[in-house]
């Protein structure tokens, strides 16, 4: 059995991995997003690369914990902690797919597509920036007060994807020869939708690694 100092030196050693593991999303974030409106395929590959170190973070993350759960059997507040550990490296690696999925639209768009990107991409996308920053520092201090901010934060993001796309669905009736160019703008802001979401998600986390068995819903 793993004693208790050397449990707790794991599990900080975990959330210390999932501090990490955000900030490269972020910095994956910013990269695909930046890629996208450089039409810049050669860096986008190399975020599509990148993608492979955060996936074996998240596998650390995973096995340490996992391991942890196995040989110390822990309950109540410690078993939370862990299974939280384990959710929030599950919503991080989602976001840094679809980072990864970004730069794989900007593949798809190319070098020499000629159509503008919608400014809502780079503005979701420091909204999600900081609904990332937010929910981790909500997670290190277990501050269920600045969770809640995340819902608030997701309704604008949602909503600034809905005007996006209703402008981008009526630009294709005006230049139809460029609608497939249109529809990968239209998938990368919804990528950036999708990460606000998962931010969300560890805001959820959040709440019930501090309330335990009551509601997590981040609006009550």
């Amino acid at each position: 059995m793993v004693g208790r100092e050397n449990f707790e030196d794991k599990l900080k050693q975990v959330e210390s991995l999932i501090v990490r593991f955000a900030k490269m999303t972020q910095t994956q974030l910013t990269d695909a997003v930046e890629v996208l409106y450089q039409s810049d395929v050669d860096r986008a590959l190399a975020v599509i690369e990148k993608d492979k170190e955060l996936d074996k973070l998240d596998f650390e993350i995973n096995e340490t914990a996992i391991l942890l759960i196995a040989r110390q059997q822990p309950v109540a507040t410690d078993l939370r902690r862990l299974v939280v550990a384990l959710r929030i490296s599950s919503d991080l690696e989602r976001m840094a797919d679809n980072a990864k999925n970004i730069a794989k639209s900007t593949i798809h768009l190319g070098k020499d597509h000629g159509i503008k990107i919608h400014d809502s991409v780079k503005e979701m996308k420091e909204i999600a920036i900081k609904m990332i920053d937010i929910s981790i520092i909500a997670y290190e201090n277990e501050d269920i007060t600045l969770a809640r901010k995340l819902s608030e934060m997701d309704d604008v993001i949602d909503n600034m994807y809905s005007t996006m796309l209703r402008e981008l669905l009526e630009e294709t009736a005006t230049n139809p020869q460029k609608i497939q160019h249109i529809m990968q703008m239209a998938f990368s802001g919804r990528y950036v939708e999708r990460i606000g979401d998962h931010a969300t998600n560890i805001g959820e986390d959040v709440m019930y690694l501090v309330k335990g068995g009551e509601s997590a819903d981040l609006n009550e």
